[in-house]
């Protein structure tokens, strides 16, 4: 393989109901642990859904879910670390699935990795992110991409939440892209109360994209001139384009985009192909 780096899969479903995906997720960590699929990235939107991790406490949810399903939105029980979280349109989700023990067996450094991903992905658009330290007395960080300042009030960017068996990660994060943040309303998000939430596309109508130039240093274009006054599908696709980039990066895998339709068929001959395939590639 090229410089030695190992194949992560990449897989944009589209916008699907969290249910599918979750199926999807238990089969393919399934097929991960038995070495028949690579390391996968799987990235897409979900339908409207409020999900409970472990952790969840339950009047986290302001809404009865008789009255959430009104308006057109699912409660789904998940077996993520973390609390409560909404996740629908505009919302990039990101499942990795990922073999740590050909990486490095360290939960918090996996976590920690995450949020790297997402804060050089915001970078990249000229969005300056970062985490935030949790009160005295509790963890280090706030898990997660925050901007803003104490000073100026701090929002959430991402979530992130995981789920490890036998050294294999599942679940991931969403990095609120051009989400209906309204529907953050409905609950208390991760369980934190005192801090909003916002999205790439609120904080980039607030840079003064008039004066970015459309090139940068050394003649490369400017991601924030590309990225500003983009329409929704054009900002998510430039949005996709930079996690994948700065997830390789930060994970040191070689990405490699994967046909979709091929998450049904995880316990089939196809996957050892496209493998084989990805490896005589590089080689």
């Amino acid at each position: 393989m090229a410089g030695g780096q190992t194949i992560c899969g990449v897989v944009d479903w589209g916008r699907e109901p969290y249910g599918r995906v979750f199926d999807w997720q238990r089969e393919l960590v399934a097929a991960r642990k038995a070495g028949r699929v690579p390391d996968l990235l799987l990235l897409g939107e979900h339908t409207p859904v409020v999900t409970l991790g472990r952790n969840a406490r339950r009047e986290h949810v302001r809404l009865p879910d008789a009255e959430l399903a009104r308006r057109g939105v699912e409660v789904c029980e998940t077996d993520r670390g973390g609390d409560v979280t909404y996740h629908g349109p505009g919302q990039l989700v990101g499942y990795p699935i990922l073999d740590l023990a050909g990486l490095r067996k360290d939960l918090v450094w996996y976590v920690r990795s995450l949020e790297e991903v997402l804060i050089r992905a915001a970078g990249e658009l000229g969005v300056e992110a970062t985490r935030r330290t949790a009160p005295a007395g509790r963890r280090q960080f706030y898990t997660g991409v925050w901007v803003g300042s104490p000073e100026s009030g701090e929002e959430k960017l991402a979530a992130i939440g995981v789920h490890v068996s036998r050294w294999v990660t599942s679940h991931g994060f969403a990095f609120n892209v051009t989400t209906d943040l309204s529907h953050f309303d409905f609950i208390v998000p991760c369980g934190i109360g005192d801090k909003g939430v916002t999205s790439l596309e609120i904080i980039l109508e607030s840079l003064p994209s008039p004066q970015a130039p459309a090139w940068g240093n050394a003649g490369q274009p400017n991601p924030v001139a590309g990225a500003t006054g983009l329409g929704a599908d054009d900002l998510m696709g430039v949005v996709k384009a930079a996690v994948v980039k700065q997830f390789g990066e930060v994970f040191e895998r070689e990405m490699r985009p994967l046909p979709a339709e091929t998450l049904s068929r995880a316990q089939s001959r196809d996957w050892e192909a496209w493998v084989g395939a990805q490896q005589a590639a590089a080689s």
